[in-house]
């Protein structure tokens, strides 16, 4: 289902546009479908008002929460059953925030994450990505979205722009408070400063060596370090907040010396910010995570540098619900 279908279908039941606002805005905010004043001033067609029950069962039924471990750090992954049975991940943050899924599986094969290690099964549809933040508001209340969980945004464009346009407008969420997490892809710098809610954007950087990131990132587009950040600051001027860029903190591969002085070639006087995130260990994984002291090293020199760069700790790696770890787990589903 996707929300295109929900609108069509409550405009057959002769909905009108404040009819489709209400109700849309209900369901977001995890409101009764037919509650409100504004429903009271606009009185809906019987037709639509006979269908809100099913209509409603029918949304909650796009994701259901299946089981949820929390972790110490404030770190809580949910696993959700969608209406086809499938399995799909996201995780609650600190901060108000939530981490959400837009494909089952992924077609990147990042060397160093789960997500991507059976490739991809599916697209998730527009309405399953924001039933993963309406069921989350149903936990706690949720300010920041980020496309970051299982899958890659950018190869699921149509249905996460639309999925953001509804989140960005009657969901209430701050534009900037949206972050498109993506490897990187021309089709998404041409079709994002267009849309009616620009979110910010988290570029998955790891590398400023073509051919490393090529080796570490195996189906990205063909696109080099150097024109993804160009690429990326024309973005970040056009909106007015600044690219996070990720560096995923890799033992003995990306904590050179050489690295750290290519980054400030790279990345000095853009807008911009370096979060660099010690890998989250995983042990079917042959990667190695760096000591603490590495990585703070690397910040501190960044940063005396000019680089605006922050050293974080992944939230959520002892329930398995860090950076490059959610894989939806098929065996949970057994009761």
């Amino acid at each position: 289902m996707q929300l295109s279908d929900i609108k069509q279908r409550l405009h057959k039941l002769g909905a009108k546009p404040c009819h489709e606002h209400y109700l849309l805005q209900n369901w977001l905010h995890v409101q009764p479908l037919g509650s409100g004043r504004g429903w009271k001033k606009y009185p809906p067609p019987k037709a639509l008002c006979t269908a809100l029950p099913e209509i409603e069962k029918e949304l909650q039924s796009l994701t259901q929460l299946h089981s949820k471990n929390v972790g110490e750090d404030e770190g809580t992954r949910l696993l959700l059953k969608l209406a086809d049975g499938q399995l799909v991940e996201s995780v609650l943050l600190p901060r108000k925030s939530l981490c959400v899924s837009t494909q089952l599986g992924c077609a990147v094969g990042c060397l160093f994450c789960m997500t991507g290690k059976e490739g991809l099964l599916r697209q998730l549809s527009s309405a399953e990505i924001v039933a993963q933040v309406v069921l989350a508001r149903s936990l706690r209340e949720v300010r920041n979205v980020v496309f970051m969980g299982m899958g890659e945004p950018a190869h699921n464009l149509e249905n996460v722009l639309d999925a953001i346009e509804l989140l960005g407008t009657l969901g209430g969420i701050g534009h900037k408070n949206l972050i498109f997490s993506s490897v990187g892809d021309r089709q998404m710098f041409k079709r994002l400063p267009l849309g009616r809610v620009k979110p910010a954007l988290a570029l998955s950087l790891h590398t400023t060596s073509a051919k490393m990131r090529r080796k570490l990132l195996p189906q990205s587009p063909d696109i080099n370090p150097i024109e993804l950040v160009e690429l990326s600051e024309e973005y970040a001027r056009t909106v007015g907040y600044p690219i996070q860029y990720q560096w995923t903190l890799l033992k003995g591969i990306n904590d050179s010396r050489e690295e750290l002085e290519n980054i400030v070639k790279l990345l000095k006087g853009k807008y911009a910010i370096l979060n660099i995130i010690p890998y989250n260990q995983i042990s079917s994984l042959n990667f190695k995570r760096p000591s603490w002291g590495q990585a703070e090293m690397m910040a501190s020199y960044l940063n005396q540098q000019g680089v605006f760069t922050k050293l974080r700790n992944s939230v959520g790696q002892d329930v398995d619900a860090g950076c490059g770890q959610l894989l939806a787990r098929a065996v949970e589903l057994v009761e």
